[in-house]
């Protein structure tokens, strides 16, 4: 399990706390709440949508905590670090490091519910019954968080609404 899910969790937490140590430390965290729920309930039927949750989870309840966020700026900084594991991609190469800063300067702009489910949906692939089930949202909700989200950046970054 831990194989399987632990490099989309680092990256999922990555993307959402702007933090590589604070997001292996929820990472790990995230492995330890699975472990102690599946001895007193047994496994979920699906355990990606339920780490992904209890990820996400984890992840708000760090941001609503403030106190890593002293911590945050001894740390790399999100527009260093790599979206996916590997060595950097023909796209990343032929983006320029303005543009890259622009990106990420809007994505962390966008309200922390609309990053999740941006996240989940372009980066992880999920569509939006899966999204809406980790979440605990329902569909709608999704599409709307992801519609503003879209909207969001488009405008930051100079493209039609």
């Amino acid at each position: 399990m831990v194989q399987t899910h632990s490099g989309r969790l680092q990256r999922l937490c990555q993307l959402l706390l702007a933090d590589g140590q604070e997001a292996e430390e929820v990472v790990q965290e995230v492995f330890v709440k699975a472990f102690e729920a599946e001895r007193r309930h047994g496994p979920p039927a699906d355990w990606g949508p339920w780490l992904t949750r209890i990820a996400v989870n984890t992840c708000r309840d760090r941001r609503r905590a403030g106190w890593w966020r002293r911590f945050r700026r001894w740390s790399e900084r999100i527009e260093e670090m790599p979206i996916a594991d590997g060595g950097p991609t023909p796209e990343d190469a032929a983006i320029s490091d303005e543009t890259r800063r622009r990106v990420w300067l809007a994505f962390r702009a966008l309200p922390d519910r609309q990053r999740e489910v941006f996240v989940l949906r372009h980066l992880e692939g999920w569509s939006g019954p899966e999204i809406a089930a980790a979440l605990g949202l329902s569909v709608g909700s999704v599409k709307r968080h992801l519609f503003r989200a879209i909207h969001r950046l488009r405008e930051t970054l100079g493209g039609t609404p």
